[in-house]
Parts: C-alpha cells; sequence; structure tokens
C-alpha cells in the first residue's frame, strides 16, 4: 500500500459527548479508510504512488483527468488534518502567538467565532470550514467536496469537517450546532499554533 490511514491520536469515545464513539468509527473506520484504499487504486504502480500526499494534491488539483485523483488524496489529506484538530477538552480560546494573531484579523476569538460559524453554515452541500494562514494574515475560508486552501498557496490552521457523515448521526441536520461544538469544546489550538509556528520557521 503507497498510502496509509493514519491512526487517531485518542479513542473513538474521546470526544464524546460532543461526538460520538459510533461517528467516529464510521466516519474514521469506513470513510477515511475508503479514501485512502481508492487513492491507492487510482495511483497504483504510477509515478503519483511514490509522492506525497501533499504533492500528488497540488500535482492533480486542477487537472481534470486527475479528478478522481485529487478527490481521494484531498479527502485522506482533509481527514487526517482534521482527526488532529479536535482533542478531548478542546475548544474555547487559543492563548499566545495565535490569540493575538486571530485578534489582529478578525478584532478577537468571538469575532473568529462568527466568521468560523458562518463560513461552515454557509458552505451549501458538502465542504470544509478552515482557518488558513494567507500571506502575513489569517483568514477564515470554505472549500467545497474535497478542495484544499493547500493547493491555493494558502496554510491550513484549523480545519472543520461539514460533510454530513461529519455529524449526522449525532446532529442530524444541524450543522451550526456541530460546529459550535466543534470551536467550544473540541479545537486544538495547540495544534493550530504549531502549524502556525511551522510556517513561521
Amino acid at each position: 500500500m503507497s498510502f496509509e490511514l493514519p491512526p487517531l491520536d485518542y479513542p473513538f469515545d474521546a470526544l464524546a459527548p460532543h461526538v460520538s464513539a459510533r461517528t467516529m468509527e464510521f466516519h474514521h473506520d469506513k470513510h477515511h479508510k475508503t479514501y485512502v484504499e481508492k487513492l491507492n487504486k487510482l495511483v497504483e504502480g504510477g509515478p503519483l504512488a511514490k509522492m506525497s500526499l501533499e504533492d500528488v494534491m497540488r500535482k492533480t488539483a486542477d487537472d481534470p483527468a486527475g479528478r478522481a485523483v485529487f478527490n481521494n488524496a484531498a479527502q485522506a489529506w482533509n481527514h487526517a488534518f482534521f482527526w488532529k484538530c479536535m482533542r478531548p477538552n478542546g475548544g474555547g480560546a487559543p492563548g499566545g502567538p495565535l490569540a493575538e494573531r486571530l485578534k489582529q484579523a478578525f478584532g478577537g476569538h468571538d469575532k473568529f467565532r462568527t466568521a468560523f460559524l458562518d463560513a461552515a453554515t454557509g458552505q451549501f452541500g458538502s465542504g470544509w470550514a478552515w482557518l488558513v494562514q494567507s500571506g502575513d494574515k489569517l483568514e477564515v475560508v470554505s472549500t467545497s467536496n474535497a478542495d484544499n486552501p493547500l493547493v491555493r498557496g494558502k496554510t491550513p490552521l484549523l480545519t472543520c469537517d461539514v460533510w454530513e457523515h461529519a455529524y449526522y448521526l449525532d446532529y442530524q441536520n444541524r450543522r451550526a450546532d456541530f460546529v459550535k461544538a466543534f470551536i467550544d469544546h473540541l479545537a486544538n489550538w495547540e495544534f493550530a499554533g504549531a502549524q502556525l509556528r511551522k510556517k513561521a520557521a
């Protein structure tokens, strides 16, 4: 296998009651696993099989002939990143340099929270909400389906999956409630801050 399904950093039930063990098991062991398996079948024996996920995404992002490869590679990357964007007892407002950057970009955590919630709930259909670094400033953006800011020259810091499979078992059609739970109780600000420091290094 060229690409592998990364294990979670926490048990399936670690994010309860905000995300149930049943949702995590289906999401990781079914949905994420399927993207990885489909990607391996699509690139088997070819030059893409030897590349990193990031390079596969960049190579195929704007190539109509590579759309299936991009979709599965990006979804594999997006999900691996998403798992790290959550942790037990997370959420709330970050501290340190990231807090200052959010204040500069949005006017503070509360205004960032509103912008992120608007991006996540305003995304029509399947997609993702992201906090990214674009140049020297932070932005909130949304992407549809498998698209990823990384291939648009932006650095992802935090993301929330707003495909229905991320929340439907727990929240049904209440996407906004899921996103609020993500921001208020699950967001891994230490991970987001590490991405910011990595970009600055």
